[in-house]
């Protein structure tokens, strides 16, 4: 028997109501998560240093500042194809409950052997949230909002950031010890054990099941989230047993998708040295850069260029902002370009003013740009592309596919920052970035328009 629809709200142009924006918070925090693991180990890393003896050598520190991120990286792969072929449910709950559990490990017994290992799990649950997160949003939200709640969610990873930097701020000031890494900690388990109760709320994707042939559960699951009132719409499947099977590895890696794969996934790891390489290294560069003359002391120098990383990471809640109020209304691979660009603009300002010794408000103003930039653009548009280009059989795999390749960059960029700063300082560090920032925006010149036009021709 047909169900009458003519009262009910059709998901993809229904209002915006406070269980999307619910739904909107929780899927988020993975995002927030990866934001202050970054800062995380930007501030570690010189910690150890200070305290550590014998120093650790460059490549030890890229180890150390890397494990995050390796662990994000096979996350995206092993839990977004995992997802696709058992469901999104078990693995979205499961991801925080890892995050809390490697945190107190390292809380309690704060080595660096254990650390390594921790960020390891850390990153591993963190990249399954990249992979699922973006899915369970993006297939919930009406199509009007789909690509700001997409944006806002990118965006917490900016607010993550923030977090971190004012909790590692005030409890090092506090404490005055280097050794006290590890109580920053702490915040991670506790944000991580709040998202594992939250997530208790969320039953297993509509999309996914309606994929699947199972249309009765997917029509009950999304009445769950959004409202007896609302109805999935047309997005039926044409016949009982068509449900679209879970796309296997060799597939999504077939000759069909590699333009896809290299357009989801390269931008996204020349991002990464940005928001990573960079990122993470923050309160390192302003020192090798000569930035940071206050303080006695390494320590208190380090703790005070958190002061300054700070100031600088509300230009990337300005940038998200920005990118935000664009992101409805440009074209998505331009914006992308454009953010590619200007970002390297911005490195170049800063490493000319430190060759000519220009005055620091100069080098300021170009880490400045720098970050505006990039999280006006690929920040927020690496995040939302795969899910644009990608069908929903293949959807949480190619998201983890691209999120893979974008930590691989990252991994690249904090494991060969440290050797960079020892071959010939912050100079070079900049140099490179700004080359492999703009390799991101002649990849996505090249490839953006011909990917979309093709997946819009299929549509068709």
């Amino acid at each position: 028997m047909m169900e009458d629809t003519s009262r009910l709200l059709n998901m993809k142009d229904m209002p915006l109501c406070w269980r999307h924006i619910c739904i909107l918070l929780i899927t988020s925090v993975g995002q927030a998560l990866g934001g202050m693991l970054a800062i995380l180990v930007g501030v570690i890393a010189p910690l150890i240093a200070i305290t550590r003896h014998p120093v650790l050598p460059f490549w030890g520190q890229g180890v150390l500042c890397a494990s995050g991120l390796i662990g994000i990286m096979f996350g995206s792969l092993l839990f977004g194809w995992l997802s696709d072929k058992f469901g999104y449910l078990f693995f979205f709950r499961f991801c925080p409950l890892l995050v809390t559990g490697a945190s107190l490990w390292v809380y309690f017994f704060p080595t660096v052997t254990v650390l390594v290992i921790c960020l390891l799990l850390i990153g591993i649950a963190i990249g399954g949230s990249y992979a699922l997160d973006p899915s369970y949003l993006s297939e919930i939200m009406p199509e009007k909002w789909r690509r700001t709640m997409l944006g806002i969610s990118k965006a917490m990873s900016g607010v993550g950031n923030i977090i971190m930097i004012g909790v590692a701020y005030m409890v090092l000031k506090q404490t005055g010890e280097p050794t006290d890494w590890h109580k920053l900690f702490w915040v991670l388990a506790l944000l991580a054990a709040l998202t594992f109760l939250a997530r208790f709320w969320f039953v297993e994707s509509p999309a996914w099941l309606l994929a699947h042939g199972k249309q009765a559960e997917a029509e009950r699951n999304l009445r769950h989230f959004l409202g007896q009132d609302v109805y999935i719409g047309d997005a039926q499947p044409t016949k009982k047993h068509s449900a679209v099977s879970p796309v296997a590895r060799r597939e999504l890696f077939s000759r069909k998708n590699i333009k896809r794969i290299i357009l989801s996934g390269v931008p996204w790891g020349c991002e990464g040295m940005g928001v990573y390489g960079i990122g993470i290294f923050t309160p390192i560069l302003l020192l090798t850069l000569g930035l940071i003359h206050r303080g006695d002391s390494s320590f208190e120098r380090v703790v005070e260029s958190l002061r300054f990383t700070f100031y600088i990471n509300l230009f990337v809640m300005f940038g998200f902002v920005l990118g935000l109020s664009l992101i409805r209304r440009y074209n998505l691979i331009k914006t992308q370009f454009w953010g590619f660009v200007l970002s390297a603009a911005g490195l170049a300002v800063t490493w000319m003013g430190y060759v000519w010794h220009a005055p620091a408000d100069v080098l300021l103003a170009g880490f400045l740009l720098f970050e505006l930039a990039l999280n006006a653009g690929p920040h927020l548009s690496t995040f939302e592309l795969p899910s644009r280009i990608y069908s929903l059989s293949e959807r949480a795999g190619g998201e983890g596919i691209a999120s893979a390749l974008g930590k691989l960059g990252a991994i690249i960029a904090t494991f060969v920052i440290p050797l960079l700063l020892g071959w010939g300082g912050g100079g070079l560090v900049l140099i490179v970035a700004m080359a492999v920032l703009l390799c991101g925006g002649i990849i996505t010149c090249w490839l953006g328009s011909q990917v979309l036009n093709e997946k819009n021709s299929i549509n068709r």
